[in-house]
């Protein structure tokens, strides 16, 4: 079986792509590589990309001048997780509270890690994750 490196891209869909922009961009901290009518693309420390889509946005096949990109789109709250630094934690959670973003919630795993839990504008679940949540993370 050929092996697999990483997750290059991870895409929600949002109602708003300008709210969701902002809230990316000053919010989170990831800078924008990417705009159009229909998504944003955001460098996730240069190890990713967060794309935001708009909802209904892509339904239709997009061709692009290197080819054909297939319809796509999703529904409801999704999941992301990011990862950080365990000593960046307590920075991140006086952020979130200085920029008026309640934390739902935080699990302290088995190995070590910590998770913070807390929304975007469309409702989407974002996780904060320190090393030790996974083996090998």
């Amino acid at each position: 079986m050929p092996k697999l490196n990483a997750i290059l891209e991870t895409a929600l869909y949002v109602a708003d792509l300008d709210r969701a922009e902002a809230f990316y961009r000053d919010t989170m901290g990831l800078p924008c590589l990417f705009t159009d009518f229909r998504m944003r693309a955001f460098d996730v420390g240069g190890r990713g990309v967060l794309l935001l889509f708009l909802e209904g946005g892509s339904l239709q096949p997009i061709e692009t001048p290197g080819g054909l990109i297939p319809p796509h789109d999703g529904r409801g709250p999704a999941h992301v997780a990011f990862s950080i630094d365990a000593d960046v934690l307590a920075s991140w959670e006086e952020h979130l509270a200085a920029s008026g973003v309640a934390v739902e919630g935080r699990t302290r795993w088995p190995r070590g890690g910590v998770s913070v839990y807390f929304r975007d504008p469309d409702g989407h679940l974002l996780e904060l994750a320190t090393p030790g949540l996974w083996k090998g993370y």
